[in-house]
């Protein structure tokens, strides 16, 4: 069992930068494969990010590519988000999320965290 709590959202003007963490409880975090997903309104949740659980191999969606960077933390339990060159269509609610083999569809996962509003304004 393993519990996410998502954090660091907010607003910011277009070419900024935000910073979302995902702090997990349990001891067996190291097994999972952490990503972040994201959902506007109206719209599917869609992938972003994820990293397996030594955090050597990560994989980005298009629309991030080069300006996200997904890391993780196995001794503090944390799986961080770094967002740069913010564009207005990167507005979402993100979610961490956790599974054991990880994957590029929200049925791939097992656990959510609660989701943090990033807001993107022009």
């Amino acid at each position: 069992q393993v519990q996410l709590v998502d954090s660091g959202g907010g607003l910011v003007q277009a070419g900024g930068s935000l910073r979302l963490s995902c702090a997990a409880s349990g001891r067996t975090f190291i097994s999972y494969v952490m990503g972040w997903f994201r959902q506007a309104p109206g719209n599917v949740r869609e992938f972003v990010a994820r990293i397996n659980g030594n955090g050597a191999v990560t994989y980005y969606a298009d629309s991030v590519k080069g300006r996200f960077t997904i890391s993780r933390d196995n001794a503090k339990n944390t799986v961080v988000l770094q967002m740069n060159s913010l564009k207005p269509e990167d507005t979402a609610v993100y979610y961490c999320a956790a599974g054991p083999y990880g994957g590029s569809y929200y049925y791939n996962y097992d656990y959510w965290g609660q989701g943090t509003q990033v807001t993107v304004s022009s």
